[in-house]
């Protein structure tokens, strides 16, 4: 197929490079050129490079979208005044395909736009730090209509070990991530808070690790997300800034569904915490442990 894909970030680089090593042509736009005219020349009789997100997706059968928040994807799909983003020059019946982490209410106002313009959408957010997004073993969580979901499928295999099929409304698709990236959030504060205790008790947290994660529950995430609080990696796979965001983000659409959620509300002051004390650029999971250790050493006048 003929497509564009925006967005060439720790996630979008390796996405992009699978698109382009599956054989389908693609053409690449990034707010920073750079990597694109990078990535481009790996793929030199499949990739070009497009000046702007709307010259992009101009007569592209399909547009994948990997970007940071919800202001990068106003910025991108809707442009200024709505004349010069990619739902202006995505073509009738074409489909866009959204593989990142944004909100519900956007991702409902997205759906409607390309509703009006007969042009299909899937939201498609991926599990999986970009390591997993190179070895194109990421889980999809998609969600749009059958039609769209079909034409979308050629171009979500090559990136992945396993797809669900949430529902029929994309938004249901983004909902699902933020859950699962709360679940994930609250892993790490367990994980970063038995360690803690671990250490207080003259434990060593791999032997803690090891013997609770065979235990009780030999799950490969408890291991890998442990491993990576004891061997922070060089470069974060995810930052604590994103964490904060997609925690802020479940906890509004609780909101606009008349629910609280307790945890949730926790998760965001430790994040927020992390945040104050200069870890918003760390890796979300370190940050949570350095911030767990923080806490644990404040005497109660100290704690916020």
């Amino acid at each position: 197929m003929n497509i564009a894909f925006l967005g060439l970030g720790k996630m979008g680089t390796p996405i992009a490079r699978n698109l382009l090593a599956a054989g389908h042509s693609v053409t690449l736009w990034n707010r920073t050129a750079h990597r694109a005219h990078t990535l481009a020349a790996d793929f030199p009789t499949l990739a070009t490079v497009a000046p702007t997100p709307a010259a992009a997706a101009a007569n592209q059968s399909a547009v994948l979208t990997m970007l940071m928040d919800d202001e990068a994807h106003e910025s991108v799909l809707f442009g200024a005044n709505g004349q010069d983003g990619i739902l202006a020059t995505l073509p009738h019946g074409a489909l866009h395909i959204s593989l990142s982490t944004i909100s519900v209410p956007l991702s409902q106002r997205i759906a409607a736009d390309h509703a009006q313009r007969d042009q299909l959408f899937v939201a498609a957010p991926v599990f999986g730090r970009p390591n997993v997004a190179a070895q194109a073993q990421l889980w999809i969580a998609a969600a749009g209509s059958p039609a769209a979901i079909a034409l979308a499928r050629p171009l979500l295999d090559p990136l992945s070990r396993g797809i669900t099929v949430v529902g029929p409304e994309p938004h249901q698709a983004h909902a699902i991530k933020l859950g699962g990236n709360l679940m994930i959030t609250a892993m790490v504060q367990t994980l970063s808070e038995a360690f803690v205790f671990a250490q207080s008790q003259g434990i060593d947290p791999a032997i803690f690790l090891e013997t609770v994660n065979s235990a009780l529950f030999r799950s490969p995430f408890y291991e890998a997300y442990g491993n990576t609080l004891l061997h922070p990696p060089e470069f974060p796979g995810a930052t604590v800034d994103l964490g904060a965001k997609d925690t802020r983000l479940a906890r509004e659409a609780a909101a606009q569904s008349g629910i609280t959620l307790g945890l949730a509300d926790y998760l965001a002051h430790i994040l927020s915490t992390a945040q104050s004390q200069g870890l918003g650029p760390t890796d979300w999971a370190v940050g949570q442990y350095r911030t767990a250790q923080l806490l644990a050493t404040r005497k109660p006048s100290q704690t916020d």
